[in-house]
């Protein structure tokens, strides 16, 4: 059983940046890729961004196109952490954030097995 705590969020205004952590706990955790994704109210939880599960010592990352270049994923094997930073934040932005893990490095939510309970960002103008 893979458990999944987010934090970070908060309030930041245009062109700032945050970090997000997401917390995993349960033994199987480093087999399981790990993404992020975002939900703004009255739209659908969309895709940000992913990492491939831990084959060894190089990690595989995909990015939405309207986050890359901006944002990076990162994962700490001996932590059981995940992190987004995210950078040159955008009004649009605005959402809340969720960690998810799955065995394969996806972008559809569905396809994830286990969520975290998201953190919100907010980003002024």
């Amino acid at each position: 059983q893979v458990q999944l705590v987010e934090s970070g969020g908060g309030l930041v205004q245009t062109g700032g940046s945050l970090r997000l952590s997401c917390a995993a706990s349960g033994r199987t955790f480093s087999s399981y890729a790990m993404g992020w994704f975002r939900q703004a109210p009255g739209k659908d939880r969309e895709f940000v961004a992913a990492i491939s599960g831990s084959g060894g010592s190089i990690f595989y990352a995909d990015y939405a196109d309207s986050v890359k270049g901006r944002f990076t994923i990162s994962r700490d094997k001996a932590k059981n952490m995940v992190y987004l930073q995210m950078n040159s934040l955008k009004p649009e932005d605005t959402a809340v954030y969720y960690c998810a893990a799955n065995r394969a490095l996806v972008r559809l939510a569905k396809s994830y097995d286990y969520w975290g309970q998201g953190t919100q960002v907010t980003v002024s103008s």
